[in-house]
């Protein structure tokens, strides 16, 4: 059990200190892959001189953020069509002819006839979520409930959770508001807890849903209570927090001059369409259309995407090469991938400037991949994107080639094993100081 704890605690550390974003289903992997995963290390261990890292707390950020860098690029690359070279930028993408109204993007298959219908959409509604407010209290004045430890019950979803927390004498109102805004924000049950003043001197509590929407049969997404709990009640009735002063409501809309409902302001339509509105129609002729791009659309912003990711990466890398001089070494090999491409990417509308950074003239890429029917300026992108897949696969392997190292011992050439080593002083940079 202690084991566990701690490698959760590592875990959550890792996510929330060092990785840049979630995981993504590009994250997923198929056996095969982590089969190929796998022997990559132990032939990476098997070669492997004997070295010493440095491991200071800022090599460790390094390393860790570095590999997330590097699996970022590898999942911006991957959500351009797939990772497959038959797939890979040929992502459809979806356009809205009023994205103040809605945005959309492309999340299906081309059927086998290759007709993807589009679709017209009038806002009437969007989904809100709850919010409660309580009563505003005299924000300097001590607090009128008694010294004691208070509890109040908070129900989302038929789960219910218990918040304990200590009233001193001669706490303020508003010291005991700031408390249990942190109480319940912190607890990330999906609430935002908040003070609001009313320009008198007077603060109350706010409680927001981050859910929308409203099942039916449902009056409320969140109750506040504390009539069965464990400590002394009283703290419901004096704060206010009971009190709902925006209901949730569901998003309605007309699909193509259907009336439908969603509990949220984010959906899909008929699995191919992922759909996120953000205003209210201001009259029956006030919609937005989405569809499919052309083909050189498509294209132009699947490169532009695909530039933008590797532009990121590069700012990542070069924001550590003062500290860290083999970031620069780094950034150099990037570079060398966008030279070999130099003259053909120039031809596209493709530049780079003296930091390595690409930028992508669309009219020139529009004119040029409608001039070759775009095959050759996909070609070239392809292995460009392909090459910067390769590296991006060195670095989430062994992001330890670019940390500084002393070398103690090369291996005996011919005579050597695999052993553990570099994948474990990279995860060992994890655990440390937990285990």
């Amino acid at each position: 059990m202690a084991y566990s704890a701690a490698l959760n605690t590592v875990y959550n550390h890792y996510l929330t200190a060092y990785a840049p974003k979630g995981t993504t289903r590009y994250d997923t992997h198929k056996r095969s892959e982590l089969r190929s995963i796998y022997n990559s290390i132990v032939k990476l261990n098997k070669e492997s001189p004997l070295y010493l890292p440095d491991t200071s707390k800022e090599s460790q950020i390094f390393a860790v953020g570095l590999k997330e860098n590097a699996r970022q690029l590898r999942n911006t690359i991957a959500s351009l069509g797939g990772l497959d070279e038959g797939e890979l930028l040929n992502k459809k993408t979806a356009y809205s002819s009023n994205s103040d109204l809605v945005e959309a993007s492309f999340i299906g298959d081309i059927p086998e006839d290759g007709t993807i219908p589009s679709y017209n959409i009038e806002v009437t509604a969007l989904a809100s979520g709850q919010t409660n407010i309580g009563s505003f209290l005299p924000s300097s004045k001590a607090i009128a409930l008694p010294e004691d430890t208070y509890s109040f019950d908070v129900t989302i979803n038929d789960l219910s959770y218990e918040f304990q927390y200590n009233v001193h004498d001669g706490e303020t109102n508003r010291e005991v508001q700031e408390r249990l805004s942190r109480l319940i924000t912190n607890a990330d049950i999906g609430l935002k807890a908040d003070l609001i003043e009313d320009g008198n001197g007077n603060s109350a509590l706010r409680l927001s849903s981050g859910a929308t929407g409203i099942k039916e049969g449902k009056n409320a997404l969140f109750h506040v209570s504390d009539e069965n709990t464990s400590k002394t009640k009283g703290c419901v009735d004096y704060f206010g927090i009971d009190s709902m002063a925006v209901s949730p409501s569901n998003a309605e809309f007309l699909l193509n001059g259907e009336v439908r409902t969603a509990s949220s302001n984010h959906f899909t339509i008929e699995k191919m369409f992922e759909v996120q509105l953000n205003g209210v129609s201001s009259s029956d002729q006030d919609i937005a259309q989405i569809g499919l791009k052309a083909d050189v659309d498509s294209l132009t912003e699947n490169i532009s995407n695909l530039i933008d990711g590797y532009n990121s990466f590069i700012d990542s890398a070069s924001d550590y090469s003062s500290a860290y001089p083999k970031s620069r070494r780094l950034v150099g090999e990037m570079n060398h991938i966008a030279e070999l491409y130099r003259t053909e990417f120039e031809k596209m509308g493709v530049t780079y400037d003296e930091t390595g950074e690409l930028s992508l003239d669309k009219d020139t890429l529009r004119k040029t991949a409608l001039a070759d029917g775009g095959g050759e300026s996909l070609s070239t992108i392809k292995d460009f994107a392909n090459s910067v897949l390769q590296k991006t696969g060195q670095i989430t392997l062994n992001p330890m080639q670019y940390v500084e190292k002393t070398i103690v011992a090369y291996k005996n050439p011919g005579h050597n094993f695999a052993t553990p080593y570099v994948t474990s002083a990279y995860s060992g940079m994890m655990f440390n100081s937990y285990c």
